[in-house]
């Protein structure tokens, strides 16, 4: 099949796994303070540094900016992970990168506090990925993490995101833009086994 070479705006709602993943908005105060608490909570800046300092709402709002202008332009795609039923805001997950001539692109996700534990990132990649592969027709879906972050890697695995290898100083240290550390590369090809990861698996 040959790949669209048009760039629609990448503005879905995904639900499943009890589960609803829907475009932020940039413009909705509640957006704005969800995005800046789970960026500036500890677990996740020991292991994520943003390329761009997300420290208040002006900053966590110019950045979901930046996600609009990338889901508007068709090369990337974030969403605020909700409970379905609820409504309640669980976490993050985000496709970047997006590369329709090599088919390919990158996801990232992380969960607030009180929602971990209960499987929100198991399935909420688990539907980004059905997504990209059947929605997006892309071929390959790379996945990193900071080497020592055992938590996402499992879930990288349960997803059937396979360990590639070791990238050599491929991401900024903890808070740091002036050092680097390794990062582990999974990915998963469209024509990869469904491993139909479980919901109910933590984290």
């Amino acid at each position: 099949m040959t790949p669209s070479t048009s760039f629609p705006t990448l503005t879905p709602l995904i639900s499943g796994r009890g589960l609803r993943l829907r475009p932020w908005d940039p413009g909705d105060e509640a957006d704005v303070e969800t995005f800046l608490r789970g960026c500036s909570d500890p677990e996740f800046r020991r292991w994520n540094t943003p390329l761009r300092p997300i420290t208040d709402p002006a900053t966590a709002r110019a950045t979901l900016h930046s996600k609009s202008a990338a889901a508007k332009s068709g090369t990337g795609a974030s969403f605020c992970v909700e409970e379905a039923d609820s409504g309640s805001p669980l976490g993050h997950v985000g496709v970047s990168r997006i590369d329709r001539v090599l088919r390919s692109a990158c996801v990232g996700y992380w969960v607030l506090p009180e929602a971990r534990g209960r499987g929100v990132a198991t399935r909420a990649l688990a539907l980004t990925a059905d997504w990209v592969f059947t929605e997006l027709r892309l071929h390959r879906l790379e996945l990193d993490h900071a080497v020592g972050h055992e938590t996402s890697c499992k879930v990288a695995e349960r997803c059937g995101f396979r360990y590639e290898g070791t990238l050599r100083g491929a991401m900024w240290e903890a808070d740091r833009r002036d050092a680097f550390r390794d990062c582990h590369l999974h990915a998963r090809l469209a024509t990869d086994p469904d491993p139909h990861a479980s919901p109910t698996i933590s984290p």
